[in-house]
């Protein structure tokens, strides 16, 4: 796929000019887009599911309440026919009691489809999260970040989609139930007094709708300050078991140790805090009933006493109302998690949407690539690593880009592989294959390994990369072949063999511009000569990129870019002056 960067150092800057009044606006404005941007991820295409699981919630919590209302009208109708013989026999206990038995089933298999529904679409949506954050991870600088704070961006892939499927399962669910079961009660209060079913209806809303605000506010601080607790926690204590060996010998492990005592303490200090706030909340959602309760009783006994209510109808009243409870202790729960949901979709909302841009424009097919006054300023720096640099490489040319460590060779070609995006300027390129200075081989098999650079790839057309690359005899020899288990950072091959696996995974992968940071540092010069000869034999039809300061590398090229200070000094071609000046000055073998 081609990929077209453009970039306005000044449109793109947020907050400021009139479109954010305030700080306070603009962080309303942007959590606002932050929780858009995450409710639109988790509906999906399973949004009929949800809907259809928000609605069997309703469903068990209005059987719930109507189960209670009529076994209390019919144990008050039964005892009070039974004090006399006459109306004994002529009540009717069929009809109620098959009416009772009726939502007695209908409410467990509401209750069991409710949580297949919500709970099977929410494991869904939380899998489509990853996924959308995964592919936020391969955006423009998502790899970088990535490998300057892994234990992040892993944060942000499982506690931190772990605490989103609390917004439907704990927020939107229960506050719909709630609201349903509030609009019943007054409902049926109404049906005898209508002042009093609208106010029943909104001290329950307004009041619970009170406490649970409160709730989340008092919640937020001590959701955040966990969160960032157990992240650092997680992090320290994974750096203290893979380096105990480097710290005890620095003498620092006593001190590792404390740092993470401290962490585990503030995380219980922030659950005491989570459970004082949960502990209130119960109590004034208990008090907000029993207001309710208390100022129905009066009121339905005034009824009774006037003729407008009999008792069986009273009981039936009263405990509808308390049914309309159920609902209240996931909301509570929801409203005390509400912290840690805010933190987590404002730390992943921003890779949601870079994982689903839209798709660049395509590079003219007439120019392998092109940089138009193409620059690059690192986040966080201050001083640009490439400058106004116009570069045009046709398809099919095999270019060497040379200078000083630090001169722009890497950033060139992170810029033009989508890792960064342009500062300023434009940058249009076709799909590239990136090989790195180090080669990166995964803890998995060989097979897996190099299916990374195409999945679909068959056991015939793996052996003949490898052959490519010069490997296949090596892997042959090997107990398991091709589903021979890898290490770390392909713990179980030598440098070179690493190195040649990196190459048959190049030549798998189907990009037609091939991008090489320094591809045979750190070689012998015998299988340097040899990937090299490989590398040239293969590259037919393709374009090559090669960073490089060694002269067998530039070697390949027939033209050479030379770099300083992030600027395009020389471009020269084979059999001119400057290319064979170039070359000489490059480290031999």
């Amino acid at each position: 796929m081609s990929t077209e960067h453009r970039t306005d150092p000044v449109a793109g800057r947020t907050g400021q000019g009139a479109g954010a009044s305030t700080p306070r606006a603009a962080a309303t404005a942007t959590a606002a887009t932050d929780l858009r941007t995450v409710l639109c991820a988790i509906g999906g295409q399973r949004r009929r599911t949800l809907l259809a699981g928000m609605a069997l919630a309703a469903l068990t919590v209005a059987m719930g309440m109507a189960l209670l209302g009529l076994s209390g009208w019919f144990i008050t109708a039964t005892a009070i026919a039974g004090l006399s013989l006459s109306t004994a026999l002529a009540f009717d206990v069929f009809v109620p009691s098959a009416g009772i038995r009726l939502l007695a089933v209908g409410r467990t298999f509401t209750r069991y489809g409710e949580r297949v529904f919500t709970h099977d679409a929410t494991l869904a949506a939380l899998a489509t999260l990853r996924l959308r954050l995964f592919a936020g991870w391969s955006a423009a600088s998502g790899a970088r970040e990535l490998l300057a704070r892994p234990a992040r961006a892993l944060f942000r892939l499982t506690s931190d989609v772990d605490a989103l499927d609390g917004l439907y399962l704990r927020l939107i669910v229960p506050a719909a139930c709630a609201l349903l079961a509030w609009l019943a009660a007054g409902a049926l209060l109404a049906w005898y007094a209508p002042w009093a079913g609208l106010s029943l209806f909104l001290w329950l809303a307004l009041a619970s709708a009170l406490v649970l605000l409160h709730t989340g506010r008092a919640a937020a601080r001590s959701a955040a300050r966990r969160a960032l607790a157990l992240e650092a926690l997680r992090s320290r204590t994974i750096d203290l078991v893979s380096g105990q060996v480097e710290l005890a010998m620095a003498g620092r492990l006593a001190l590792a140790v404390d740092g993470i005592e401290r962490l585990e303490r503030r995380l219980a200090a922030a659950d005491l805090a989570g459970s004082r706030v949960d502990a209130r909340a119960a109590f004034l959602l208990g008090a907000v009933q029993a207001v309710a309760l208390a100022a129905l009783i009066p009121g339905v006994g005034a009824w009774f006493a006037a003729g407008r209510i009999d008792a069986p109808q009273a009981m039936l009243v009263l405990l509808f109302l308390l049914g309309a409870a159920e609902p209240l202790a996931a909301l509570r729960r929801g409203a005390v998690e509400s912290g840690r949901m805010l933190v987590a979709v404002r730390r992943t909302a921003p890779r949601l949407r870079a994982g689903t841009a839209p798709a660049k424009a395509a590079a003219p097919h007439e120019a392998a690539l092109r940089l138009e006054q193409a620059g690059w300023t690192p986040a966080g720096s201050g001083r640009p690593v490439l400058h106004a640099m116009t570069l045009r490489i046709d398809a099919g040319e095999r270019v060497a880009v040379l200078g000083a460590s630090g001169a722009g060779k890497s950033s060139l070609l992170a810029l033009i592989a989508g890792e960064a995006d342009a500062w300023t300027g434009r940058v249009e390129a076709p799909a590239s294959a990136w090989l790195v200075q180090r080669s990166d081989i995964f803890r998995d098999s060989v097979r897996e390994n190099l299916r990374l650079a195409n999945p679909r790839a068959d056991e015939a057309r793996l052996w003949r990369a490898l052959a490519d690359a010069g490997l296949a005899d090596h892997v042959h020899t090997l107990p398991r072949g091709l589903d021979t288990p890898l290490g770390e950072q392909g713990l179980g091959l030598s440098g070179g063999q690493a190195r040649r696996l990196a190459l048959a995974r190049l030549f798998l992968h189907p990009a037609p511009l091939w991008l090489l940071d320094e591809p045979t540092e750190g070689l012998d010069a015998a299988t340097a000569r040899d990937v090299l000869a490989r590398l040239a034999e293969h590259a037919h039809g393709r374009t090559l990129l090669i960073a490089t300061h060694l002269r067998r590398e530039a070697q390949l090229a027939d033209r050479l870019l030379i770099l300083s200070d992030g600027r395009l000094l020389t471009d020269a071609r084979r059999g001119e002056p400057a290319f064979e000046r170039g070359l000489r000055d490059l480290r031999p073998d």
